[in-house]
């Protein structure tokens, strides 16, 4: 009695997998299963029992997640993007929390006195000496977690930025677009992998040059759409080159333009003519502009 079951990142599941437990979601209560090599039925009708499933809304190869109807119609479906609500704060520090291990540093932290962690994020957040340390710490060692931390919350600002444009873009509708869809993540393994990397002497431009190069490792994965999700980054960060710019100023055009003739199908012959007048229209407006530029000349 009282069993949660929960089953992370079911993105990597195959369908057929997550179908064998919607008879543990409908009337039946029950599941097919093996023990001791041998096939059992397992009865749950009577039982406090759940079943949680927490994905992604894309594979790791950047392909769309679907969750098989019969599973979704018979589920309680939430987006963590939207029910975080008053509780938002909890959520950036978990991410904080979460990479502790993960640093060296901020494990000599966390295992001499916990709570030390957040008296030294307020102080940092709030640019203050507010609060005082419970455990036994030299100042040469509250000075490089003090380093360590600051890094620490620039990259938790980062990926909640990403996060938040991630969960955005998944929301919406392919025919509404006017960009690419953006798949990269800010993940708790996100945080983990970059927390890792951070030393108490990095600056600012070796630490930006960390989050660029695990951004540009994970969009590797993403085959196709790699370099606009890419540029999306740098775009939220505010590290677009003039370059940049122009290119992914000409992806969003040309992603507009592809999105309108999807809309006919792409083997339909409405379709070539609608590409052939979208171009004799920016040509013509083409023509427009120079003759405007050059009556004000004029």
């Amino acid at each position: 009695n009282n069993v949660m079951l929960y089953l992370d990142d079911i993105q990597h599941c195959n369908p057929e997998f997550l179908q064998k437990f919607i008879s543990l979601s409908d009337g039946t209560r029950k599941i097919e299963g093996v023990y001791d090599n041998e096939p059992k039925t397992y009865d749950l009708r009577g039982k406090k029992f759940c079943v949680i499933m927490a994905g992604n809304p894309y594979t790791e190869s950047g392909e769309k997640f679907k969750i098989p109807d019969m599973l979704a119609n018979r589920a309680d479906i939430y987006n963590l993007g939207d029910i975080i609500g008053e509780t938002e704060h909890l959520f950036r520090l978990s991410l904080i929390e979460n990479s502790l291990t993960a640093n060296p540093i901020l494990q000599q932290l966390a295992s001499k006195e916990f709570e030390d962690v957040y008296t030294l994020v307020n102080q940092i957040e709030s640019k203050t000496d507010e609060g005082q340390l419970k455990g036994n710490h030299s100042s040469q060692e509250v000075e490089e977690y003090k380093k360590v931390l600051e890094k620490v919350l620039k990259v938790r600002d980062v990926l909640l930025k990403v996060n938040a444009t991630y969960i955005k873009s998944a929301a919406m509708q392919d025919e509404y677009r006017t960009e690419p869809a953006f798949k990269l993540q800010g993940s708790y393994r996100d945080m983990n992998k970059l927390v890792a990397q951070i030393v108490p002497i990095m600056n600012d431009k070796e630490l930006n040059t960390l989050l660029r190069s695990h951004y540009e490792n994970e969009a590797q994965t993403l085959t196709g759409s790699a370099e606009a999700n890419l540029l999306k980054y740098n775009e939220l960060i505010g590290q677009l080159s003039i370059d940049e710019n122009e290119r992914w100023s000409a992806i969003k055009e040309q992603f507009v333009k592809n999105n309108k003739i999807k809309g006919f199908g792409n083997t339909n012959e409405m379709a070539q003519v609608l590409s052939q007048m979208m171009e004799f229209s920016e040509n013509l407006a083409g023509i427009k502009s120079v003759l405007q530029n050059g009556l004000k000349k004029d």
